[in-house]
């Protein structure tokens, strides 16, 4: 199955390449270029068509799509074909409605931002549909994350389902905001999605691994045309797939057993995982959202003042930031993908880790700057 997962990444990396390639010709012809946003927002606007997020799009929900329609139609032909699903025949059939549901999600997500993104909807519709998605598969669907405290605090589901909303919309929007500068937030997935990707083929999940091999190579594909000088944006019909994709399948992938005496759910600092790995994401969504409230601005207006900015400002220029921005991502994931299989005194040093790479970024973003 390993081999399999490999196979779909370098296949929606292939497609996600020459799609995203055709994608810049057709919005060139077609003038759907970068557009000012919502009232208010202080961006540089550039000649560059920000419909990348097809892509994006196409090259995770598609393939996804037609082999849960094949499965359906034809199961045992298609194991025939492919002797390894074959002992998940039946594991797949019955994730069908949610897979089918998360990505009814994803598409509406992608919808509202290619319309977003030609015409600004304001705050308050986007906010009410992230949240209607994330409502609908963790109250309908058991996507939950601390599940465990439910029955701790006696208190029943509302705790998980609080939480786990709460972490969906976080981290879509924190994916949104990331969006704001040549090949970050594409490249920050590869970093991030390429880790939780190996965490989930640690733990015999081959369907979220497969998941996260399509969303892993769709933006490889897509990083290419979106390096340093960017020929194309993914728009917000890119990054809220991105964010949504990340914040349900991590859910996942992370777990605490309290039985369990082996394995990566054996601990429950294991839960701590998503965290680590998406630290980079968490931290700008979190500084920049604090500045702005600072600067008594509204936190939802787009400026120039995300992490990425602060170091290009620096001195770094775009290929220096990136190199900084994937290598705070790979030093955190790194850290977040051993917390799991770690005994306490190594789950206490991996956390010193993290929290000393934050405190570096920290003192090295905000020394001698004036933000308020």
């Amino acid at each position: 199955m390993t081999s399999l997962v490999l196979i779909l990444f370098a296949a929606s990396a292939v497609v996600s390449l020459v799609l995203t390639g055709a994608l810049v010709r057709i919005g060139q012809r077609a003038g759907v270029l970068d557009t000012a946003g919502f009232e208010g927002h202080d961006k540089e606007l550039r000649s560059v068509p920000n419909i990348g997020g097809i892509a994006i799009w196409a090259t995770l929900v598609l393939p996804l799509a037609g082999g849960l329609i094949a499965m359906q139609l034809a199961p045992d032909a298609i194991t025939e074909l492919i002797p390894s699903l074959a002992p998940w025949k039946a594991q797949i059939a019955e994730s069908t409605p949610l897979a089918t549901a998360f990505l009814v999600c994803l598409t509406t997500l992608h919808v509202v931002g290619l319309i977003d993104d030609r015409k600004p909807l304001g705050v308050l519709p986007k906010t009410l549909i992230q949240l209607g998605c994330a409502l609908a598969l963790v109250v309908w669907f058991d996507i939950r994350l601390l599940s465990v405290l439910d029955t701790w605090l006696g208190t029943g589901s509302i705790i998980s389902i609080s939480c786990t909303v709460i972490w969906i919309m976080v981290l879509t929007n924190a994916m949104n905001y990331l969006d704001n500068m040549d090949g970050v937030t594409a490249g920050i997935t590869i970093v991030s999605g390429g880790l939780f990707m190996i965490a989930a083929l640690m733990g015999s999940q081959w369907f979220v691994g497969a998941m996260l091999a399509l969303l892993v190579g769709g933006n490889t594909g897509f990083f290419w045309w979106n390096k340093p000088k960017a020929k194309i944006f993914m728009g917000d019909g890119g990054s809220l797939v991105i964010g949504f994709a990340l914040a349900v399948l991590v859910t996942r992938v992370t777990w605490f057993d309290p039985e369990a005496t082996s394995g990566i759910g054996t601990a429950w600092y294991g839960v701590l995982m998503p965290i680590f790995v998406l630290a980079l994401p968490l931290y700008d969504f979190f500084t920049v959202t604090s500045i702005r409230i600072l600067q008594g601005k509204s936190p939802f207006k787009g400026d120039q003042q995300h992490f990425s900015h602060r170091l290009a400002q620096r001195g770094l220029g775009n290929i220096g930031t990136l190199v900084v921005l994937f290598a705070i991502s790979g030093v955190t994931g790194i850290a977040g993908l051993l917390l799991g299989r770690s005994d306490a005194t190594g789950a206490i040093l991996l956390t010193l880790l993290v929290c000393l790479a934050l405190l570096v970024i920290s003192f090295f973003d905000y020394t001698g700057r004036k933000y308020v």
